[in-house]
Order: C-alpha cells, then sequence, then structure tokens
C-alpha cells in the first residue's frame, strides 16, 4: 500500500506543477506580467490596418518596451485606426518626427508597436499625433498579391527572345 500512497503523491505533484505551468504561461501570452507604465503620457497615431494589435501590447523602441496601447478606435471620417499611446514618463525626450509601425513577434504573432525617433528638436507631449506610421502587414493580402502577380504573368514555356 505504502508504494501506491507514494506514487499518488507524485502523480499529484506533477499534475499541479502542470497546471501551474498553464498558468504562467497563460499570464505571458496575454501579456498580464508586467507592470502599468508610470506617469506616462499618452500620444495619437493613425494606420490604415492595425492588424491583430490589441490594447495593452507593447510598445518599444530599440526593443525595450517603454509603454502601451491604451485603446484602438477608428475614425468615421477618415476610415483609419487610431491608437492612442501611453508612453512612460522616463521617455519625455522622443522628437515630434517620430515614427510608429505595426511589427510582429514570437511564434504566436503577438503584434506590438515600434518606435523610431527621429532628429527633431521638440519632443512629443501629452496629445501630441504621431504622423509617420506604418500599417501591419497582412498576411493575406500578401500571398493573393503574390498570386496575383503569378497568374498575370505570362508563361514563356521556355522560348528565348
Amino acid at each position: 500500500m505504502t508504494n501506491r500512497k507514494t506514487v499518488e503523491v507524485w502523480v499529484g505533484i506533477f499534475v499541479a506543477a502542470g497546471v501551474f505551468a498553464l498558468g504562467v504561461l497563460a499570464f505571458r501570452v496575454g501579456n498580464l506580467t508586467t507592470t502599468d507604465v508610470e506617469n506616462g503620457y499618452r500620444v495619437e497615431a493613425r494606420f490604415e490596418n492595425v492588424g491583430s494589435l490589441k490594447v495593452r501590447s507593447a510598445i518599444t523602441l530599440a526593443g525595450v518596451r517603454v509603454g502601451r496601447v491604451a485603446a484602438i478606435r477608428s475614425d468615421p471620417d477618415t476610415y483609419q485606426a487610431v491608437v492612442v499611446l501611453n508612453i512612460d514618463g522616463r521617455y519625455k525626450n522622443l522628437p515630434t518626427d517620430t515614427s510608429a509601425s505595426i511589427l510582429t513577434s514570437g511564434l504566436l504573432g503577438e503584434q506590438y508597436i515600434e518606435l523610431e525617433p527621429g532628429g527633431a528638436e521638440e519632443y512629443l507631449k501629452e496629445g501630441s499625433r504621431i504622423k509617420l506610421t506604418q500599417s501591419a502587414m497582412v498576411l493575406e493580402k500578401l500571398v493573393g498579391r503574390l498570386l496575383t502577380t503569378f497568374i498575370d504573368k505570362p508563361a514563356d514555356n521556355g522560348k528565348k527572345k
């Protein structure tokens, strides 16, 4: 009997460790492990397409997280996506000609915003707007363009001109 109880205890420990690992994975994938932005300021950026960008997605500068996406909405007049960026107060020296691009990271295709500072002497402040933006690459559109390129191109059947 003692041997059976020992096996049951080890199985219980193994199951508990598995549940704990799944919980940690869920928090990591859900971006819930990091703290909120401190003393942040909000700026706005407009994109033609945000792809699968979500509220609380990371905002990075040279690979360092400097903020989080605060809100995403659609502008009914321009039909663009308006993204509100909450940038940490420690990064108040971003030039007004900073550009924002939506990029993809990781195996799961998590999207984030990468900021690239410009050379202007004035800095972004609360309520500023980032004018230079690059929308998300949508895989379906890229594949569609590639296929139409191959379909529209006439086959030369090995003939040389």
